[in-house]
């Protein structure tokens, strides 16, 4: 009954990861529609959900690595769990620094780093304690984290400029080294709010626990769905004192957004395992069985597509590879708004299509 599960699990991967694809690739960012954007600061939009999705995904795959795990942390498991950690956070500074990686002003965290610290600390929790533990644990990591960043500074605590996570992260690494998508350096895979990431991971490992426990699939869904409405209305409620915010990945959005993922989670089993709707779900299969090769590789094509290519135009000017092929074929075909989401969504058919060779040559990338 878990093999089959995890068929919904893989098609969740996929399409979380089709939905990155799509929100990080747009034709032109002055071009997008508001769905497919970030909030710019607090509230949630659906590509909010991408990255906690992900991160419950991996929750939920690691109760079913761990769930036999009864001799605490070993040598051998301590070494796996530390490999893992370090490739995928080397991957992810690679991938901040290609193609030319000026190492002065290297961005240090991302969303590869992100995971990989979430995994880290969470795999250490899920092999050294028992569920209920982890619980009282997980309980903990979201009060303490409210309290961190209350209490942390005297004025704004949850505003951009005063935020502890930005002063951490200032004394840390520096100004030179942390994204400035925000108009000034701030981090929004910052290093203290890591910690409440381990919280949306172990969402997904109290997931799997439900899953794998229930009599059968009909009644795992029916858990889900109860318990899944509860923690996104929780967080709905904790927004009112700490708002739910995906930059500083707060604790009213670690509930709000895994609650929505045991929802969504729930649905997929009901129209995969129980109505056997499985057809329309195989590209995301593709996907979601291959996405740290996917994702690798579309953040090494876009950034090779638009610092490596240049393109020279009858008037004079130089275009990037990317605005080229989106101002000169998708542009004319379905004009600026459109066509910056025919870009998209063009690209995931390309990506798509990689995993499918991957998928039928039975070429699973993991670390």
């Amino acid at each position: 009954m878990a093999t089959q599960r995890l068929m919904a699990l893989d098609v969740m991967r996929g399409l979380t990861i089709a939905l990155m694809i799509m929100v990080n690739t747009p034709g032109s960012w002055s071009y997008v529609y508001p769905p497919l954007l970030h909030a710019k600061w607090n509230g949630c939009t659906p590509t909010d959900l991408v990255f906690p999705f992900f991160l419950f995904i991996v929750g939920v795959s690691m109760w079913f690595s761990f769930k036999k795990f009864d001799k605490g942390i070993t040598k051998n498991s301590l070494y796996k769990v530390l490999k893992r950690f370090s490739i995928m956070f080397l991957l992810g500074v690679f991938l901040n620094g290609f193609p030319y990686f000026e190492f002065e002003n290297l961005r240090y965290l991302g969303v590869l780093q992100r995971i990989a610290i979430a995994y880290l600390i969470g795999a250490l929790l899920c092999m050294q304690f028992n569920h209920k533990t982890i619980f009282i644990i997980f309980i903990g990591i979201l009060i303490s984290y409210w309290g961190l960043l209350y209490l942390g500074v005297s004025e704004g605590p949850y505003e951009l400029s005063t935020n502890l996570v930005r002063k951490i992260d200032v004394l840390l690494f520096g100004e030179n080294h942390l994204y400035n998508g925000f108009g000034i350096p701030f981090d929004p895979e910052g290093l203290l709010s890591a910690l409440p990431s381990v919280g949306t991971l172990l969402m997904g490992y109290f997931t799997g626990r439900i899953i794998d426990t229930s009599l059968n699939t009909i009644n795992a869904i029916k858990k889900l769905l109860s318990i899944g409405a509860l923690v996104t209305f929780m967080g709905w409620i904790w927004n009112f004192t700490f708002p739910i915010n995906k930059a500083l990945w707060s604790s009213s959005y670690v509930l709000y957004t895994a609650g929505l993922a045991m929802v969504f989670l729930a649905v997929l089993l009901w129209f995969i395992d129980v109505k056997g709707f499985k057809k329309w779900a195989t590209p995301f299969i593709h996907f979601g069985t291959n996405p740290l090769a996917i994702y690798m590789f579309s953040g090494i094509y876009v950034s090779a597509i638009i610092y490596l290519i240049q393109i020279p135009t009858g008037s004079g000017e130089v275009l990037s590879g990317y605005e080229y092929l989106y101002s000169n074929l998708f542009v004319p075909l379905a004009g600026n708004m459109n066509g910056s989401l025919l870009f998209a969504i063009a690209h995931i058919i390309f990506f798509w299509f990689l995993t499918y060779v991957l998928y039928k040559k039975k070429i699973f990338i993991k670390i």
